[in-house]
């Protein structure tokens, strides 16, 4: 990039050289809408290490309504600078799980108050606030220390998705079951009563299409992550 001003219309115009319609293609495919250009996530990286966190233009960015612009804004955005109506109103924007969980979830897991706004989220009812809530503590478990959550919380989590996730909306399903395997493979304590969880939940159907369905298995998941020794993995970094 050889402008020396980087600003939003700049950020957009690399944005959109970077597009590929294969990608766009994709991207529509799983929910999004126009204005898109179909940007690989890994094609931003040498612009990301050339803006580093700049929170003004996060917020110039995300609010531009394009899905790459979004998704970029959420790498470039201050985690910690951003405040619960902060991540209020980006969760309004976010029309589709790619944002709310990939995105909105994501910054929010390294904001300090990240526990706080995702336990909102998920009692909230709205099918996209309760995918991000869910997904964020799966952000949370792959990535920050087991002594930085309290055992019998994670645990009452656990019995929330026994008891609710067959009736949960569709997106919040992926969620809640991707958590009961983020907690089998990535925080210890409770890797037995996430596994007991998942046998008692047992195949979790969900819908694709209106017509379509389709059934999530945890159980498969997390034998399939013992089977390659993942147990108690954590990933060094959330964000891109």
């Amino acid at each position: 990039m050889t402008a020396t001003i980087i600003n939003a219309e700049v950020v957009m115009q690399e944005l959109e050289a970077l597009g590929k319609e294969r990608m766009k293609k994709m991207y529509m495919t799983n929910g999004a809408h126009e204005p898109v250009f179909g940007v690989a996530t890994g094609a931003m990286k040498p612009l990301v290490k050339q803006i580093k966190i700049n929170q003004p233009l996060a917020e110039e960015l995300y609010a531009t309504g394009n899905y790459d612009a979004m998704y970029f804004a959420g790498i470039i955005a201050d985690p910690k600078a951003m405040t619960v109506g902060d991540y209020e109103r980006w969760m309004d924007a976010a029309y589709f799980y790619m944002l709310s969980d990939y995105v909105v979830a994501v910054t929010l897991s390294e904001a300090d108050i990240a526990q706080e706004v995702a336990d909102t989220w998920i009692a909230s009812g709205e099918e996209l606030r309760m995918s991000a809530g869910w997904s964020c503590y799966c952000w949370l478990l792959g990535n920050r220390k087991d002594t930085e959550f309290e055992v019998s919380k994670i645990s009452n989590l656990l019995e929330l998705v026994t008891n609710t996730i067959h009736d949960a909306p569709e997106r919040a399903k992926y969620a809640m079951n991707n958590f009961i395997y983020t907690v089998a493979v990535s925080f210890l304590p409770l890797h037995d009563k996430a596994i007991e969880t998942a046998r008692v939940v047992g195949p979790v159907e969900v819908t694709q299409d209106k017509t379509k369905s389709k059934f999530l298995n945890a159980t498969n998941n997390i034998q399939k992550a013992v089977d390659r020794a993942q147990i108690g993995f954590k990933r060094k970094h959330v964000r891109c």
